[in-house]
Order: C-alpha cells, then sequence, then structure tokens
C-alpha cells in the first residue's frame, strides 16, 4: 500500500507537471498569437502614414545628408579663415661627394641629415573672397533645408493621394458588393419566377449575365484595392503590404470653400509658406555671392607668412680629447729654437644634434603682395558667368511662383468642378435610386421585362460610382488648398 500510494502520489506530480507545461505552451501560443493578429489588424491613420513615410523614405534621408554635406562645406568656408600651418621633417643619409648644406663643405662619406620646417601662412586681403565664399555656404545651406522641406511636402501629397485612392478603392469594393448582393437575391427570385411560370426563362440569364458582369467589377475593384494598398505601403517603405489597413473617416459635409478664399490670395499665402519658393529666392542670393566672389579676383592679394627651419649634418664634426704640442717655427739671434704651442684633437665626432638645431635655426617673416596683371580675361569670364547665373536663378524663381499659381489655380477650379458634379451625381443618385426600386417592384411582378430592370440598375451603379468619384476629388483638391495655405494635412473637416 505505501508503494502503491507513493506511485499515486508520483503520477499526480508527472501529470501536474505535464498540465504546467502545457499550460504554459499554450499560454505562449495564444500570445504570440495575440501579437501578430495585433500587428497585422493596426490600422493607419493618415497622419501616422505621413509621419512613418517622412522617417523611413529612403529619398528624404538622402536629403538630410545633403543638408549634412552642406552644413560641412558651411564649417569649412569658416575655417579656411585662420592661418595655414603645415610643418615638414626629414631623415636621411648620403653616401658619395656633396656639399653639406649645413657646412658648407665637401663631404664624401656617408652623412646623415635632418631636416625641420614650420611655415604659416594668413591671408590679410584677397577682395573679400572668402567672406562671401561663407556667406554664399550659408545661403546654400538655407536653400538644401527648404529643398528638403519641398520634398517631404511631396512625399506627404503623395501619401494623401494614395491613401485617398485605398479610401475610394474601399468604397468601391463596397458598392460593388452591396449591388452584387442585390442582383443575387434577384435571381433567386427570378429563379422562383421562371419556375412558377410568371417570367419566360430569358429574364433569367439576362439577370444572371447582369451577375456574371457585377462579380466582374467586383474583381476589378479588389484588385485595384490591392494595388492602391501597395502603393501605399511602398510610399512608406513597409516590406510587405500584408496586413496593412487604413483608417476609413468620417469625411463630413461636402462643403464649397469659403466665399473669401479665391486663387489669388491662396497663391499670396503660398508664396510665403512654401519652401520651393524660399529655396528658389535663397539660391538668388546664392548667385549673387558667386559674383561678388568673381569680382575679388580683380583685386590684389595681401597675405602675412612667416617660417622657422633647422636641421642636423653629421659632416659638421667636433673635436674630442683635446692635446698640446709644442712646434718650432723660428731661431733667436743667440740661434736659440723659439716654439709656439698648437692645439690638437684625438679624435671628432659630429656635433650634438641639440646645439646644431641651435646653430641652424633660421626664422622669417614676411608680407606678401600679389597683384593681378593679365590672367587670360579669366576673372572677367568668371564675372560674366556669375551674371548669367543670377538672370538664371531669377528665371528659376519665375519660374516657380508661375508653377505654383497655375497649380494652386488648378486645385481651386478642380475644386469647385468636383463639389458642383458631386452636388449633380447625389441628385442623379436619389433619382436613379427611386427609379431602381420602381423598377424592382415593377420586374418583380411582371410588369417590366429583365432589359428594362438591367438598365435601371446600371443607372444606379454609374451615378454611385460617379458619386463617389466626386467625393473623392473634391477632398483631395481641397487638401491640395489647405496644404498651400499652410494646414496640416488631415481628413477630419
Amino acid at each position: 500500500m505505501i508503494i502503491t500510494h507513493s506511485l499515486f502520489k508520483e503520477g499526480i506530480a508527472i501529470s501536474y507537471k505535464k498540465a504546467q507545461t502545457i499550460f504554459l505552451l499554450l499560454s505562449f501560443v495564444f500570445l504570440t498569437t495575440m501579437t501578430a493578429n495585433s500587428q497585422e489588424t493596426k490600422i493607419w491613420t493618415l497622419e501616422e502614414c505621413i509621419n512613418y513615410a517622412l522617417e523611413n523614405n529612403l529619398n528624404v534621408k538622402k536629403q538630410v545628408l545633403s543638408i549634412d554635406l552642406q552644413n560641412e562645406l558651411l564649417k569649412q568656408s569658416q575655417l579656411e579663415i585662420l592661418p595655414n600651418l603645415n610643418g615638414f621633417v626629414s631623415h636621411g643619409y648620403n653616401w658619395g661627394q656633396r656639399i653639406d648644406p649645413f657646412t658648407n663643405r665637401f663631404a664624401t662619406d656617408r652623412v646623415r641629415s635632418n631636416n625641420l620646417f614650420l611655415s604659416a601662412d594668413l591671408n590679410l586681403f584677397s577682395g573679400l573672397q572668402q567672406l562671401n565664399k561663407i556667406k554664399k555656404n550659408k545661403l546654400q545651406l538655407m536653400a538644401s533645408q527648404y529643398d528638403s522641406d519641398a520634398y517631404k511636402d511631396e512625399i506627404s501629397i503623395n501619401v494623401a493621394t494614395a491613401y485617398l485612392q485605398m479610401l475610394f478603392f474601399m468604397e468601391s469594393v463596397g458598392i460593388a458588393e452591396n449591388q452584387l448582393g442585390i442582383t443575387v437575391l434577384q435571381v433567386n427570385r427570378t429563379k422562383k419566377l421562371v419556375e412558377a411560370g410568371t417570367l419566360a426563362k430569358g429574364d433569367l440569364l439576362t439577370i444572371e449575365a447582369q451577375q456574371a458582369s457585377e462579380e466582374l467589377t467586383l474583381i476589378n475593384a479588389e484588385n485595384n484595392l490591392e494595388l492602391a494598398r501597395l502603393t501605399l505601403s511602398q510610399l512608406l517603405e513597409l516590406a510587405t503590404p500584408e496586413g496593412f489597413e487604413i483608417e476609413e473617416p468620417e469625411l463630413g459635409l461636402i462643403e464649397s470653400p469659403e466665399t473669401f478664399l479665391t486663387p489669388e490670395k491662396i497663391y499670396t499665402t503660398a508664396l510665403d509658406l512654401r519652401p520651393e519658393i524660399k529655396s528658389a529666392s535663397v539660391k538668388v542670393e546664392s548667385s549673387e555671392r558667386d559674383l561678388d566672389i568673381a569680382r575679388g579676383t580683380l583685386y590684389p592679394r595681401l597675405s602675412l607668412s612667416g617660417s622657422w627651419g633647422s636641421g642636423y649634418s653629421g659632416a659638421n664634426k667636433i673635436g674630442k680629447d683635446p692635446f698640446t704640442q709644442s712646434i718650432p717655427f723660428g731661431y733667436t739671434a743667440s740661434n736659440e729654437t723659439v716654439y709656439f704651442d698648437q692645439t690638437g684633437y684625438q679624435s671628432f665626432s659630429a656635433k650634438p644634434f641639440s646645439e646644431q638645431l641651435n646653430d641652424n635655426m633660421n626664422e622669417s617673416i614676411g608680407l606678401n603682395l600679389n597683384i593681378p596683371i593679365f590672367n587670360g580675361w579669366k576673372s572677367r569670364s568668371s564675372i560674366a558667368q556669375a551674371k548669367i547665373g543670377i538672370a538664371n536663378a531669377n528665371l528659376d524663381l519665375e519660374l516657380k511662383k508661375n508653377n505654383l499659381y497655375k497649380t494652386i489655380q488648378q486645385a481651386y477650379n478642380d475644386a469647385s468642378s468636383a463639389l458642383n458634379k458631386h452636388k449633380a451625381s447625389k441628385k442623379k443618385v436619389e433619382a436613379t435610386s427611386e427609379s431602381f426600386k420602381y423598377s424592382e417592384q415593377k420586374f418583380n411582378v411582371g410588369l417590366i421585362n429583365s432589359v428594362d430592370y438591367n438598365n435601371a440598375k446600371k443607372e444606379n451603379n454609374n451615378a454611385l460610382a460617379e458619386l463617389v468619384q466626386s467625393k473623392y476629388d473634391f477632398v483631395f483638391r481641397m487638401i491640395v488648398i489647405d496644404f498651400y495655405l499652410g494646414k496640416p494635412l488631415t481628413l477630419t473637416r
């Protein structure tokens, strides 16, 4: 009994452990599935799509690198005002006969030599070219920043366009599904009426053909929706469009723009806001700095220079272990030998490195004036080219202003047209819907044939498609107008 009880307890323990393990595994699978589902079913708003695109779009990142490059060019031009300082050091050996530059004597043995040299140069005046170069690089940095902002705006508009396109096809799919559902119900009713002998079989065939046509319309709408989903996901640099869903916001009432909003007033506001206009204006100023830089080449260049140098030579030797000896050089009147003391050295060695550096030191300082007299008309040609650059930059500015005004005019006219079309489509939908309902009732009791029924249904379908198209056309044009007025891109109105 003791053994049996023990085994029973052990069995319970094993079963508990198995159950605990299974529970943990199931919990892990459940959490993983929930996490995956939550990631797959993330609903993206327009603002989230735009922000994500601006953070991850590769071309936007390239624009940031362009700004960094211009910033480095500005720093470099600012640092060029500082003096130039250069150093030179050499260490070498020479064999054969030559004149040693430090001793000015012939040397035939192997001679070690070292040279040390420092030179500095400071530009005092060069026609203010360096200052104008700094101003130009500052303007170029500003232009690069404005260009980046303009490109970000372009990405934002493209994302908003793709977002609205996807919304349009989502609604188109819904309309196609609804219309197909109505047709399927009508096919079932018609079958019963044909079986009862109330309608001819030809009416059923006509309705079934309409069903096939609407099935194709639904497939086309679904394909267009998937293509729009792919386009938007690619703008966001997403790896795959799988599981990518967007929010379907309430677009609100479709109303006309305020009466005070005219293309001219929108254009006046946009001129002060649009980064592409600011960039073009800054580039005009930058081209004017090019002219100042070119004119600076006509002026003399004054610079301050200085240098320090020294060296060492193994041929520069001094004696070691001195000794004195008496050498006869004559006789006195009494025929006595006269001697003089001569100092000599037992051996010779190269003079110490530090002493030679002091002995061979050379220092210089000077003012240098370089006066341009004739350089193949290069300066005059540079000035002429800079003037052409200014004219070209001004034309670019005018072109951008003209394009901006044309775009605003087009958007305003398109918005007005879309609004009028939406109003007309709305009335048409109301009329065709009532007509279709009446035709459906008449068809069900056999008062009209299937051809008339299908014609009424097609009219209603076309009216619904035109209504949706005009709605999204108007919403997009109003987004563009708000965009040029400096308002954030949003579908909330």
